[in-house]
């Protein structure tokens, strides 16, 4: 109703899961750097907790499109279960093949079993993510501590994330669930947004929503949105949206602070300490109460003392919320001023606060994702790194050069050229790139969508094939979804028909678009 009224091209804070608003703060980062460190860890659990609201089904499922393609994926969103109906939902979704009649534990057991080692000796791995974790029965989880037995001399066969709300952790302290907790080896809680991430939130959704003037949320109501959200963006979401629709019932082109405690006292039943107060008027001959209320699942990041090896990745300190002085740019190596340099390579300059919201602004997109060395190279693009440079501050290097001699590595300013194995003993494994995609795009395009990325994809695997152009508008399926299936194969990645930022990325590299690439590393001179 207020969207044309704030000249946006949909509703900011919609209840709507659209991918398009993943608001990637060094939190975000964080928290899906756990569940990827854990995929390559060598089995065991991670753990992944956080408030109603806090954005963990969010996190999975951005995380389930960064799984590297020789590793099989099965989810499990309701854990209501007794033991038997877990192990046969395992079954079903890793497609474990049954005997027939098989009713007992031990038969669903068995059969996973012989799955996992057939699976290890075709090199894939398995992990099995477990959602609303919190739900898990305590002998249903020792029965997850028990598949996870199966190992080899180097690794487990089966990772299992459990991802709850708070009290899944109070679960795994019980004394019966002791050998389970021994078996977590990354466990991250999701807290609530600070002050000033809040306002990057707001801005970050806004503009995914088309907003192109001055945003109707001056700097000076954000402290009050965040106090009165307490930092949870789902709160967050509802009471920007009542407080915009406030805003347009007065004809305001901006949310005032008398607004935001009106929609407080309404979305919230009453502002802490006051009385309720009186609700807007009827609109437009339409009841506009709680029931048109929304609220866009969201994401939420502070970090709780997370309990992980060295090598995870874990995020800078929050920034301040008062001016404070900063190190030299020259000398920083943390992952957003890598971040930035990066971005110049893109003749981009971002502005100060969250490095991937701010590139999004700008049609840039983070790619935030875990593998060796070789996948760095296929995506033939510079990359910020994460390096083992020091054990207890997070170091990133800009890789700025790739081949089969060396590399070259800016870090902290200055130029580094290494070799391979050199690189490879300091590289954890972690790194962020960019991919460019106009604004309103979505990060994945799957069987049966259709739209202006649809027709982006039609028309670079015809190119590369040599085929005629499909018509505009067309759905991803027949000839253009089995194109998508053979180029994925080809370039070694899961050929599941669905279009991630990797496949848009070896696309428009097959196809030529100017993007920056890596450069052919100089002979590393011996240093490291």
């Amino acid at each position: 109703m207020y969207t044309k009224f704030f000249s946006l091209g949909q509703s900011p804070f919609s209840i709507a899961p659209d991918p398009r608003y993943l608001f990637m703060s060094e939190r975000h980062r964080e928290a899906l750097a756990h569940l990827l460190y854990g995929v390559g860890s060598g089995g065991g659990f991670v753990l992944l907790t956080g408030e109603i609201g806090a954005g963990k089904t969010t996190v999975c499922r951005c995380f389930i499109e960064q799984v590297p393609s020789d590793c099989r994926l099965a989810y499990i969103f309701n854990p209501k279960l007794s033991v038997e109906e877990l192990l046969q939902s395992v079954c079903d979704e890793f497609r474990v093949p049954l005997p027939e009649r098989v009713v007992s534990v031990k038969g669903y057991v068995d059969a996973i079993n012989r799955y996992l080692l057939e699976s290890h000796a075709q090199g894939r791995n398995n992990v099995l993510v477990i959602d609303e974790a919190q739900n898990l029965s305590a002998p249903v989880l020792e029965q997850l501590r028990l598949l996870t037995n199966l190992e080899t001399s180097e690794r487990k066969l089966l990772q299992i994330i459990l991802i709850g709300q708070p009290e899944l952790r109070t679960m795994l302290a019980q004394p019966e669930l002791e050998q389970l907790a021994q078996r977590v080896i990354a466990r991250y809680h999701l807290g609530s947004l600070t002050a000033a991430e809040t306002g990057q939130y707001i801005a970050h959704r806004l503009a995914v929503a088309g907003l192109a003037g001055a945003s109707p949320f001056p700097a000076g109501v954000v402290p009050m949105i965040h106090a009165l959200a307490h930092g949870v963006p789902r709160r967050i979401n509802l009471l920007c949206d009542r407080a915009l629709l406030g805003a347009y019932v007065e004809n305001s082109a901006q949310v005032t602070k008398k607004i935001v405690r009106r929609a407080a006292a309404e979305v919230f039943d009453a502002e802490p300490g006051a009385a309720p107060r009186a609700r807007w008027p009827l609109v437009a001959g339409g009841v506009l109460a709680g029931a048109v209320l929304t609220a866009a699942a969201a994401w939420q990041f502070r970090p709780a003392a997370p309990v992980v090896p060295a090598q995870a990745v874990r995020s800078a300190p929050p920034a301040a919320t008062t001016p404070a002085v900063k190190p030299a740019a020259p000398l920083a190596t943390d992952s957003a001023t890598t971040l930035r340099r990066l971005a110049a390579l893109w003749d981009v300059t971002l502005e100060e606060g969250d490095a991937c919201a701010a590139a999004q602004r700008q049609n840039l997109r983070c790619l935030v994702a875990r593998g060796p060395l070789a996948d760095l190279r296929a995506l033939d693009r510079p990359a910020a790194v994460r390096l083992r440079d020091d054990p207890a501050v997070p170091t990133y290097g800009l890789l700025t050069a790739l081949d089969d001699r060396g590399a070259t590595l800016d870090v902290g300013g200055k130029r580094q050229q290494v070799t391979l194995a050199a690189l490879d003993n300091r590289y954890d494994g972690s790194y962020m790139t960019f991919w460019r995609a106009p604004r309103a795009w979505r990060e994945q395009v799957t069987a049966g969508d259709r739209g202006p990325e649809v027709d982006w994809l039609a028309f670079r695997l015809a190119q590369l094939r040599g085929e005629r152009r499909p018509a505009d508008n067309e759905p991803l399926a027949g000839t253009t979804l089995d194109w998508l299936r053979e180029f994925q194969a080809a370039q070694h990645l899961k050929a599941d028909g669905v279009a991630g930022p990797k496949t848009f990325m070896r696309l428009a590299q097959a196809g030529g678009v100017p993007e920056p690439r890596l450069a052919v590393a100089p002979q590393a001179g011996g240093k490291n």
